[in-house]
């Protein structure tokens, strides 16, 4: 073997050891695209599935927080029974002149009244304020008109309304002025 044919033979080993790595080198780039992408989905559908699960989350928290409107519905008649029975008794005290058993049979009365108001406000009940304020349909149920200083606004109230949880879940029935 001479000196060129030696040099010939490692020229073209160099060429197949080049190709070689040639291909080498494009399997690792597309190998490296194909990470990339497998990454950007996975990172993206372990966003999804947080989301997924914060918004599972709150509904549930929503869930929760409105599951007691019913049962607070069918109790406000109930707390309107005890504002008459309050009413007819201030009346009842006046008529009779203030002896003590009326009086503490009144006390009783609003004593109740207002252990069961709290326990509906601890629930996220609130009253709808009327008197004195502007007429607003989200809020009011105008039954009827009076003549007064004021147009639109609120004269008197007939029957309270209320918010569970900052819905409402009974306009308050107003009369409104003309």
């Amino acid at each position: 073997m001479n000196k060129q044919d030696k040099i010939q033979y490692v020229s073209e080993e160099s060429d197949d050891s080049s190709k070689k790595v040639e291909k080498i080198k494009n399997h690792l780039k597309q190998c490296e695209q194909e990470r990339a992408e497998y990454l950007a989905g996975w990172q993206r559908a372990k966003a999804d599935l947080i989301n997924y699960r914060k918004e599972q989350e709150a509904k549930i928290s929503e869930i929760f927080k409105f599951a007691n409107e019913g049962l607070i519905y069918e109790i406000l008649p109930i707390l309107d029974s005890f504002e008459i029975a309050i009413k007819f008794e201030d009346a009842a005290t006046l008529a009779e002149g203030k002896t003590s058993e009326p009086r503490q049979r009144q006390e009783g009365i609003k004593q109740l009244y207002n252990q069961l108001k709290g326990i509906l406000k601890n629930q996220g009940l609130e009253e709808i304020s009327a008197v004195g304020e502007k007429f607003n349909p989200e809020f009011h149920e105008a039954i009827g008109e009076v003549e007064g200083k004021e147009s639109g606004v609120i004269a008197e109230e007939t029957q309270k309304g209320y918010k569970f949880n900052s819905k409402v879940i009974r306009a308050s029935k107003v009369k409104v002025n003309k």
